[in-house]
């Protein structure tokens, strides 16, 4: 994985870069989640509330508990569930995205430590947590890096989470059509065809972390068109890597599909899974 920092200039707006190239992800095609940072912070809040119920249930990321929350983005994890009382801390690797979820989190007056920092370079003290999530960025990491560092920074009996939710493409026609305009736009965007299957976890995580338990299930997620259009647009293959002038044709032809496939308002299928991994 490659990324470097710059100071960017998009729609009038400056921003700092931290460009990512990984030949695992889109056959390495440059990406920046801070190009899409407000979109994200916007739309992407989307997990149905039995999403955080399942984690609930399991006894993760309650009172009591310290968690910190890997590739955090916006801080969508710890914002929905700082009401359950754990004490959280996020980091991400996009400074724009941690400058989103630091607004988000002082808007509601959550008390939540934000860093922007990536995973491979986290240093924390060791055992400093009970609980070590990743909702949505599993697959970026480089594990081999990664592993040993979350089982130092975990406490004894510590639980590694890890979440992830994807629409179902070849089940949800409005999930399909938009999928195939991404790809007219981003072909090598690594993000589409999704079927269910549980989280593939890597062979030197069992190293570190024995599976305690998984499941997988389906959802169905309400949106606008305005909402839908919004999350997609806030996906790597469109607004994390498309130049301006693409995003400006994608979100035309985008608009105009939904206009044509979809009603004001709708529900996506989609899948969930999880996975909760026992430190050894």
């Amino acid at each position: 994985m490659l990324f470097k920092t710059e100071r960017w200039i998009l729609a009038g707006s400056e921003f700092e870069a931290m460009e990512i190239r990984d030949e695992r992800v889109d056959s390495g095609k440059a990406f920046d989640w801070g190009r899409a940072s407000k979109e994200y912070a916007r739309y992407r809040d989307i997990y149905p509330e039995e999403f955080y119920k399942k984690i609930v249930d399991r006894g993760l990321c309650i009172e009591g508990q310290s968690v910190l929350d890997i590739g955090t983005g916006t801080g969508v994890l710890p914002r929905n569930m700082y009401r359950y009382g754990a004490k959280w801390t996020g980091t991400d690797i996009s400074p724009e995205q941690i400058k989103q979820a630091k607004k988000l989190a002082a808007a509601s007056d959550m008390k939540i430590d934000f860093f922007a920092v990536p995973t491979e370079q986290l240093d924390f003290p060791r055992e400093s947590f009970d609980v070590i999530t990743a909702c949505q960025c599993f697959w970026y990491f480089d594990h081999e890096k990664v592993m040993p560092k979350l089982a130092k920074l975990l406490k004894t009996d510590g639980k590694l989470l890890i979440l992830y939710m994807a629409w179902l493409p070849y089940e949800d026609r409005i999930a399909g059509a938009s999928e195939a305009l991404v790809l007219k736009y981003s072909p090598k965007w690594s993000g589409a065809k999704e079927t269910r299957h549980p989280i593939r976890i890597p062979d030197i995580a069992y190293e570190y972390f024995e599976l305690e338990d998984h499941e997988e299930y389906d959802l169905m997620v309400p949106f606008t068109r305005e909402y839908w259009h919004g999350r997609m647009k806030a996906c790597r293959g469109v607004g994390a890597s498309l130049s301006e002038e693409e995003l400006a044709r994608w979100d035309r032809e985008h608009r105009e599909l939904l206009d044509r496939i979809a009603p004001e308002k709708f529900e996506v299928m989609h899948y969930a899974a999880l996975a909760v991994l026992r430190l050894r």
